[in-house]
């Protein structure tokens, strides 16, 4: 079928929108008539050059919409069911999806850029286009595996719950599935973005007694505000870690690093109290590294780690996310500043980029 679609053929390059070719879905595949996709800095991050992808490329990854059609030996969705796209899609069987972190899921041979067998439903006059993580949402159709595909409620907006498939997943569930963090704890948010304001609502929810949040744009700290933030800081007006330190009496309890800096990593991991953690949650460029003092982690007993897409358990986290939020226990509403058509994509990604907003949405 012929669909219009955002293509990079070249980083530091605009996407281009154009009629390409979508192949109907193999066996365990899926078609979904797009309705809403986010707009992330994750495709930034391959239209920059910042992360190796395979080009040309459709992009787009946090999107939702309805299932079309289904493949040969789908048997969890059904034509006509809203569904979140999970960008991890995962087989389900290997060691990491058995003890539930199927966000590690090992057991597709596959690169991430095509199906699960290797080949791809995307193309432009008889030549090859790469799917970016096996979901390519940046169109008006797209082809994904079925655990790709997440039914929601028939309740849930769609265009609101697309970004249930990152934005909340990766900030609430920071804080929910990797920090696992207890009622009462100080904690500090370092980068105000879409993940960054679900990490914000996600420690309001879990109970934080202090939520830090420091950015550079004043903008962004009012919406940090808007979710559950108890102090503010402009890092570009004055020293934040040394105003951190104060404002928590020595320290946080839970640092999350959500820009994907090496700089502002580092000054996360300063920002703690003894027996703190570090939650890096923000993607850095491939290849970065940083630096800490070796000392410093078993004297202060501190902890660092990573999280990726919120340690997802996509097919229960996604549905609960959805029933959070139209129980009013959590806000996506406010996270979408901007709507823009497929043809205006190039300005949302350079909104995103200005920091103009907390997330923009492409609407199909």
């Amino acid at each position: 079928m012929k669909v219009n679609a955002a293509i990079l053929y070249e980083t530091g390059q605009p996407l281009v929108v154009e009629t390409i070719d979508l192949a109907e879905p193999a066996s365990g595949e899926v078609l979904i008539r797009m309705v809403a996709a986010g707009v992330c800095y994750s495709d930034y991050h391959i239209i920059n050059g910042e992360w190796q992808h395979p080009l040309p490329a459709v992009l787009g990854h946090e999107g939702a919409g309805i299932v079309e059609r289904i493949g040969p030996d789908v048997t969890r969705v059904s034509p006509g069911q809203g569904v979140i796209l999970n960008f991890r899609a995962n087989c389900g069987v290997c060691h990491y999806c058995v003890i539930g972190r199927p966000v590690l899921c090992n057991g597709i041979a596959t690169p991430r850029n095509t199906m699960f067998d290797g080949t791809s439903r995307l193309s432009k006059n008889g030549s090859i286009l790469h799917h970016f993580s096996r979901t390519a949402c940046f169109a008006e159709y797209a082809v994904v595996p079925e655990s790709g595909a997440v039914p929601v409620s028939d309740e849930m907006p769609l265009d609101k719950a697309c970004l249930a498939g990152c934005a909340v997943m990766t900030g609430i569930g920071a804080v929910v599935n990797t920090a696992q963090l207890s009622a009462g704890a100080t904690v500090m948010v370092l980068g105000c973005g879409g993940v960054g304001l679900n990490i914000i609502q996600g420690a309001a929810l879990r109970g934080a007694r202090k939520i830090i949040a420091v950015d550079m744009l004043d903008n962004k700290l009012e919406y940090a505000k808007l979710f559950g933030a108890t102090n503010c800081i402009n890092s570009s007006k004055i020293d934040a870690t040394k105003e951190v330190v104060e404002i928590s009496g020595g320290g946080v309890d839970y640092a999350f690093e959500a820009v994907g800096n090496v700089s502002t990593v580092r000054q996360a991991y300063d920002m703690l109290g003894p027996g703190g953690t570090l939650v890096m949650v923000g993607m850095a460029p491939e290849q970065k590294e940083f630096s800490i003092n070796a000392l410093s982690l078993p004297r202060g007993e501190k902890t660092i780690t990573g999280s990726w897409y919120g340690g997802a358990r996509p097919w229960v986290d996604l549905p609960l996310l959805t029933k959070l939020y139209l129980d009013g226990k959590i806000q996506i509403d406010p996270l979408i500043s901007r709507s823009y058509p497929l043809d205006r994509i190039n300005d949302a990604f350079r909104a995103l980029v200005a920091g103009e907003v907390a997330r923009s949405i492409i609407s199909f």
